[in-house]
């Protein structure tokens, strides 16, 4: 059964679920985020997924916390992030694993709940981000082609090269939740990329960051985002 059958609606998903806080992470509904595990618990948390629902939340610390180097109880979470179903992973000689989640929808976290094992577990309200459920809602509002633009310019910055009948044929929902997971932003702008209301809202977001970001290193001055 494919994800878009099996999570139709908030109800589908589970309330408890482990999170995976890491800072500069970005995952987004239908698009896929690879990671590389080898700390125990987390190597932990991802075979209770694997012999359970198979879903871990992405979720950001808070950077003040995260970044603090004395002794301190486990950082503050932000208030959202995303569930992902845990869709292919393979383990290394060197005891790491190699996992792919794909996005499902954003939740907002209720509360930190105590967890049986040695990661973190919360429960999560993804009520607030039912049009998650929905693929593709809003491309018609995006900006495709400035998207595009800033995209390319992007990738002629970095001297990066892209299939372009691949990008050709991505929906715009695909180009842009990529594109924000792909991209060099702060923890503060990705948590912005994630937490953007809408499609169209997201995009604009992410042309404008991504502008900013290549006038600074042009030398220019760019626009504080509002």
């Amino acid at each position: 059964m494919s994800d878009r059958a099996r999570y139709l609606t908030p109800d589908d998903l589970p309330r408890r679920i482990p999170v995976f806080p890491l800072s500069g992470a970005l995952l987004l509904p239908r698009a896929q985020l690879p990671l590389n595990i080898f700390e125990p618990r987390y190597l932990a948390m991802v075979d209770d997924a694997l012999s359970g629902a198979r879903i871990i939340g992405m979720i950001q610390p808070v950077q003040d916390a995260a970044e603090s180097r004395q002794p301190a109880p486990p950082p503050s979470l932000f208030a959202t992030g995303c569930a992902g179903r845990l869709t292919a992973y393979a383990e290394t000689p060197d005891d790491r694993m190699l996992i792919t989640l794909t996005g499902i929808a954003r939740f907002r976290l209720l509360e930190e709940i105590q967890s049986p094992g040695p990661y973190r577990l919360v429960e999560a309200d993804y009520a607030p981000f039912a049009d998650d459920f929905v693929s593709n809602l809003g491309e018609e509002q995006v900006d495709r082609p400035a998207l595009l633009k800033a995209f390319r310019d992007f990738l002629d910055a970095h001297n990066m090269g892209a299939d372009w009948d691949e990008v050709a044929e991505a929906t715009s929902e695909t180009l842009v939740n990529t594109f924000s997971i792909l991209s060099p932003f702060s923890p503060i702008e990705k948590q912005a990329l994630l937490e953007a209301g809408d499609l169209k809202t997201r995009a604009d977001m992410l042309v404008a960051l991504t502008e900013m970001a290549l006038g600074a290193e042009r030398g220019g001055i760019g626009t504080q985002l509002q």
